[in-house]
């Protein structure tokens, strides 16, 4: 299999990464967080790069990329710990695309590929514990259109957003709405999220809403994969610069006159470190190259690709701790911020524990070794 990327691939991941070094330095991304956790200047700057069209297609306003494209600008993004939520919109832009009726899409893809609407995933309710079938929010008919009485729960950027992707249950099952955030009956509460970001509870009386699809749950599926695939491959840039960090404080720290790079059993512990971030990455490159392919297989694709991120994710950061000693929980030096990347990417779209479920559930019965 070739894991070579193109030229245009390169072109992308360059500019990105460019902006990120130039344009997103480790003091902006502390001010936007201090400030709030969200910046619309550098959200319309993803937006000048082209981002937010990414997955939407040029006759639709967007670049008409895939997933491939989408895991090189997250990875860049994951360099830089960029706060503003272009995952979301990677969603927004694929679920619409995909499932949204012409009408739906003729007012919001061009909207949201200029970066003029920032659209997010609310899907979050507090008994759900990552599972997508539980829904307690309602959705009624109301003459011609519809109407959602329901409350989600750590939805991203949700007091900043222009409108919503709403799960509720029609008629007994779950279908996929579009509610817009200035609509009567939409109500919003934003906090600080601990890696510095931005989120809200979100509840909705009689709120007015626009159907996307009927089959709601198929949808949604498909955009927490689409979650899935983008948080992967923001973790494995986020595990890059963790790596990138510990080695050069290993290089420069001295312990009894010596640097501690030279003591084996630290050295040891970063080669450990660096056989998960490969292996992070492999799985990363495995989710996005799942992501278009049938259901059943991407969903068992991005539960074994999660899994791994998070052991991954878990591992590095400890480990990153641990060898930096006490310095590397100080919120002045960037290692710290690293490793709160990494824990709140690891709870995003289900834990390490819940995909853990995931693939057991999803196991064939010839898997296994003797398969």
């Amino acid at each position: 299999m070739d894991f070579e990327f193109n030229d245009d691939q390169e072109q992308l991941r360059d500019a990105v990464r460019r902006w990120v070094d130039k344009g997103y330095t480790f003091e902006r991304r502390q001010g936007i967080a201090e400030s709030g956790g969200f910046d619309r200047k550098a959200y319309g700057e993803l937006a000048e790069l082209g981002l937010t069209g990414l997955y939407i297609a040029e006759e639709d306003g967007g670049m008409g990329m895939g997933p491939v494209e989408g895991m090189v600008v997250m990875e860049e993004l994951g360099r830089g710990m960029v706060l503003e939520p272009l995952a979301q919109t990677l969603i927004a832009g694929g679920v619409l695309g995909a499932y949204a009726p012409r009408e739906l899409k003729a007012t919001w893809l061009a909207k949201i590929a200029s970066g003029e609407a920032l659209v997010v995933l609310a899907q979050q309710e507090r008994k759900a514990r990552y599972r997508l079938d539980v829904c307690e929010t309602q959705a009624a008919q109301a003459g011609s259109g519809w109407t959602i009485n329901g409350a989600k729960s750590v939805v991203p950027a949700g007091d900043q957003a222009d409108a919503f992707l709403v799960p509720a249950k029609a008629n007994g099952n779950i279908a996929l709405f579009l509610v817009e955030r200035t609509a009567s009956g939409v109500h919003t509460r934003g906090y600080g999220t601990q890696e510095g970001g931005r989120a809200a509870e979100v509840t909705f009386k009689s709120a007015p809403a626009s159907l996307v699809t009927n089959d709601g749950l198929t949808a949604l599926e498909h955009a927490v994969d689409i979650g899935i695939a983008a948080t992967c491959a923001e973790a494995v840039g986020v595990l890059d610069k963790t790596m990138a960090v510990t080695v050069e404080y290993m290089n420069t720290r001295k312990q009894f006159g010596v640097t501690l790079s030279t003591f084996q059993a630290l050295r040891h512990r970063v080669a450990d470190m660096k056989m998960q971030l490969e292996l992070a990455r492999s799985m990363s490159y495995y989710a996005s190259l799942k992501l278009n392919a049938p259901p059943q297989d991407r969903r068992r694709a991005m539960a074994r690709a999660k899994y791994q991120l998070g052991a991954s994710m878990r591992f590095i950061g400890q480990n990153s701790v641990q060898l930096h000693g006490g310095i590397g929980v100080t919120d002045e030096y960037i290692g710290s911020h690293y490793f709160k990347k990494l824990t709140q990417l690891e709870l995003c779209f289900g834990d390490t524990l819940h995909h853990l479920g995931e693939v057991s559930e999803r196991m064939q019965d010839t898997a296994g070794v003797f398969a």
